[in-house]
């Protein structure tokens, strides 16, 4: 039981701490660019503004997995009618 009270108490401490923090440098808090702002079919950061990378490693990495298989077919389909 003290470890648990410990823990909670570090807890309680880092939180506070981080409030506190942020009431003093009185800026508001913002997202990051980037993130989830990536995987988006926006070509502009939800955030920035600043333009999103079309070759996001995020895109591919978290793409639903009906439009990664249509998105394969299309590439398999393309390189066919190349070859």
């Amino acid at each position: 039981m003290t470890t648990f009270l410990f823990a909670f108490g570090l807890l309680v401490l880092i939180v506070l701490g981080m409030s506190l923090g942020v009431i003093f440098m009185r800026k508001p808090i913002t997202g990051s660019c980037g993130g989830l702002n990536a995987i988006s079919d926006a070509d502009h950061c939800l955030v920035c503004n600043a333009p999103v990378d079309p070759n996001s490693p995020l895109k591919e990495k978290l793409e639903c997995p009906r439009k990664k298989a249509a998105r394969e077919k299309a590439e398999r389909l393309a390189s066919e009618a190349t070859a």
